[in-house]
């Protein structure tokens, strides 16, 4: 039996993201991602400013009038959530988890996926694939991947992207929209990242928190690596020490950076103490102007 608690949770995520989608995202998801092709739907009689190119010239043969064929999008995507649940999720500096934010991230995309009538599916995984929940329709089946973002209890803590990449790749057959969403705390994974990229629409989503940029001045403090359970204990007052921190964390990300740049991949990046609303309309909006 579910908790009261976590539907409730569910609920306010469902009332919270629903302004987003309806006031924000409005058309923009669907403007982005194509569908399958176009199918013809009908004739109607010209109309000024209507196309010259679609003029169906038998049948305005036939009525002795311009008649012009209209098209319909064969939508149906296929979007599929990967989201790393590994511990270094359970981190968040400011107002909310790395996981939690993601939960909502997830539930905007995934509310603006039904929308547009394309079918989600969600795959979690930490150092291992954790939970597959199969491509559907319907308000009913997000509700049901945001209580799955919500309420699954990782095994792992560690992170495999590779593992999850590869799975996406047995599990779907057809090309899908894939948001692969993680701090990417991970190594050894550019290979299996190309060839998913070769089979889907990968769109990698970065997501950090102002501590993994640069350490605070506290004075002596315990950091607990929440993957591998590693306990070092660090003076934040040295300058030095700061410096290093913020040195490490800069390039590990202009290194992921690189790598995403060498495959020519869009990337968004979150953060816990920032609006995710801005980075999503902007990548929106440039998926839309590239098409």
């Amino acid at each position: 039996m579910i908790p009261k608690e976590l539907l409730k949770k569910v609920r306010q995520i469902q009332i919270r993201t629903a302004r987003t989608v309806n006031d924000v995202l409005a058309g923009q998801y669907h403007s982005a991602f194509r569908g399958r092709g176009m199918e013809f739907e009908e004739v109607s009689p010209y109309q000024i400013g209507d196309d010259v190119r679609l003029i169906d010239w038998n049948v305005s043969a036939r009525y002795g009038e311009p008649f012009i064929k209209k098209f319909r999008e064969e939508r149906e995507l296929t979007v599929m959530l990967v989201v790393d649940v590994s511990r270094s999720g359970l981190f968040g500096s400011v107002h909310q988890f790395k996981l939690d934010l993601a939960a909502e991230l997830c539930a905007v995309l995934a509310f603006s996926a039904v929308k547009s009538n394309d079918k989600v599916g969600l795959i979690l995984f930490s150092d291992t694939v954790e939970k597959y929940v199969p491509a559907k329709k319907g308000t009913l089946h997000v509700l049901r991947i945001i209580r799955e973002l919500l309420y699954h209890s990782p095994t792992g803590r560690g992170t495999d992207i590779a593992e999850a990449l590869s799975f996406l790749n047995r599990v779907t057959i057809r090309k899908s929209v894939c948001f692969l969403v993680s701090d990417f705390f991970a190594t050894d994974f550019e290979s299996a990242l190309r060839i998913a990229r070769r089979r889907h629409d990968l769109i990698p989503i970065t997501v950090s928190d102002p501590r993994e940029w640069e350490l605070p001045d506290v004075g002596l403090i315990e950091l607990e690596d929440a993957e591998s359970g590693e306990v070092t204990l660090v003076d934040t007052s040295s300058r030095a020490v700061r410096n290093r921190y913020a040195k490490a964390c800069l390039d590990r990300a202009e290194k992921r950076e690189t790598m995403f740049r060498r495959m020519d991949t869009e990337v968004i990046d979150i953060r816990t103490d920032r609006s995710y609303v801005d980075p999503l309309v902007r990548f929106f909006r440039k998926r839309e102007r590239r098409r």
